[in-house]
C-alpha cells in the first residue's frame, strides 16, 4: 500500500471542497472495498478524507411517505430497520444476500453504491484492463468471462456491477442526493447514477470530481410481494451470477431488475408490461440485444428460470 495523507472532514460541503482541490483524494467510510483495492495498489489515493463523523447516519421519513437514508447508514442497520423490513422488503433481502455479517456491519449505503467491479482482470495488475488503466485493453474479452456481463457491454469492457443493494434500489426508483464542492446539492435518479462502459469504463458513475453522496431517498412504498433471488456459486459471501429483484402485485403486474448481467443494475421498464405473460416473455424484452460470450451464455436462460421461480412463488 502506498503512503497517503489523511484528513477528517467536518461537514459534507467541506469534504467535497477538499476532495475537489486535492489531487488524488478519495472519501473513506467503511472502507470495505477501497482498502482492499489500496492494498493491491489498484487504487492509490494520495489523500483520504474520512467522512465517518458527518451526521449522515440516520433513516428518516419523508413528507411524501418515503424514506431518506443517510449515506453513512450501515448495511446491517438499514436491512434491520422495521420500516424497511415492512415496506421495502426487497431491499432488506438484497442487503442480507450480500457479503458477510462483519462486512455489512461496516459497509455504508453510499459506499455500497460506489463499490467497484470484481472482474478478475481488473484485480490483476499484470493484465490489461481499461477500467483500471484506460486505453490498455480488456483481457476479459477473449479471456475467462463466466462471471461477466452479457448485455450493455462494449468493445472496451465486459465487467459487471457486483452489488446487491443497488439492484433493489433500482427496482424501487431511489434517488441519490449529493453535495458538490461549491456547496450546491443535486439529486440523481438511480437509473442515471451508474454508467454503462462505452468508451470510458473507468467511469463507474455520474458523480463529478469531489461530489459527495449525502443520502439515498426511497419513494413511498409499492406494496405487493417483494422478492430477491440470488444465484451464486456458493451459499454465502459470493457475488451473483444472476440475481432477480422483483415486486409483484396481486394482478400479476409488477417490476423486475437484474443483477450480475451488466455493468450496472439492469432494469428495462418496457419488459415489465410482459410480467403477467410470464418469465420468457419478460426476459425476451429485458435482454434483447444481449451479446454473451461462450463462457457466460448460460446466464440468459438462468435469468429467465430465476425470474420464473420468483413469479411462481408470487402466485403461491
Amino acid at each position: 500500500m502506498k503512503a497517503f495523507h489523511y484528513t477528517r472532514a467536518s461537514s459534507p460541503a467541506d469534504a467535497a471542497a477538499l476532495a475537489a482541490k486535492t489531487p488524488g483524494a478519495k472519501f473513506i467510510a467503511g472502507g470495505t472495498n477501497l482498502l482492499d483495492l489500496m492494498k493491491l495498489e489498484i487504487e492509490t489515493p494520495a489523500h483520504l478524507i474520512d467522512v465517518n463523523k458527518l451526521a449522515l447516519d440516520r433513516i428518516e421519513e419523508t413528507p411524501d411517505g418515503g424514506l431518506r437514508i443517510g449515506a453513512l447508514v450501515r448495511n446491517t442497520d438499514l436491512a434491520a430497520d422495521k420500516r424497511v423490513r415492512r415496506d421495502y422488503a426487497v431491499l432488506t433481502r438484497a442487503i442480507v444476500a450480500g457479503a458477510s455479517g462483519q462486512l455489512r456491519n461496516k459497509a455504508t449505503t453510499a459506499g455500497n453504491l460506489l463499490q467497484r467491479t470484481r472482474c478478475p482482470y481488473f484485480y490483476d495488475p499484470n493484465q490489461p484492463c481499461n477500467k483500471r488503466k484506460p486505453g490498455s485493453g480488456c483481457a476479459a474479452i477473449g479471456g475467462f468471462s463466466r462471471q461477466l456481463a452479457v448485455i450493455g457491454t462494449s468493445k472496451a469492457c465486459i465487467a459487471t456491477y457486483p452489488g446487491d443493494m443497488a439492484i433493489a434500489m433500482r427496482l424501487l426508483d431511489a434517488t441519490v442526493e449529493t453535495v458538490k464542492p461549491d456547496g450546491a446539492t443535486r439529486k440523481i435518479a438511480i437509473a442515471d447514477f451508474h454508467r454503462l462502459p462505452g468508451d470510458t469504463p473507468h467511469l463507474d458513475n455520474t458523480l463529478q470530481t469531489g461530489e459527495l453522496i449525502t443520502a439515498v431517498t426511497l419513494p413511498k412504498p409499492l406494496g405487493g410481494k417483494h422478492f430477491y433471488h440470488k444465484v451464486r456459486d456458493r451459499a454465502s459471501y459470493a457475488f451473483a451470477l444472476v440475481s432477480v429483484a422483483a415486486v409483484v402485485q396481486k394482478d400479476g403486474t409488477g417490476r423486475v431488475a437484474f443483477g450480475g448481467m451488466a455493468h450496472k443494475p439492469w432494469r428495462v421498464e418496457a419488459a415489465e408490461a410482459a410480467l403477467p405473460k410470464g418469465a420468457a416473455a419478460t426476459a425476451r424484452i429485458a435482454f434483447a440485444g444481449a451479446t454473451p460470450t461462450h463462457d457466460n451464455a448460460f446466464k440468459l436462460p438462468l435469468a429467465e428460470r430465476t425470474l420464473a421461480a420468483v413469479l411462481s412463488e408470487a402466485r403461491g
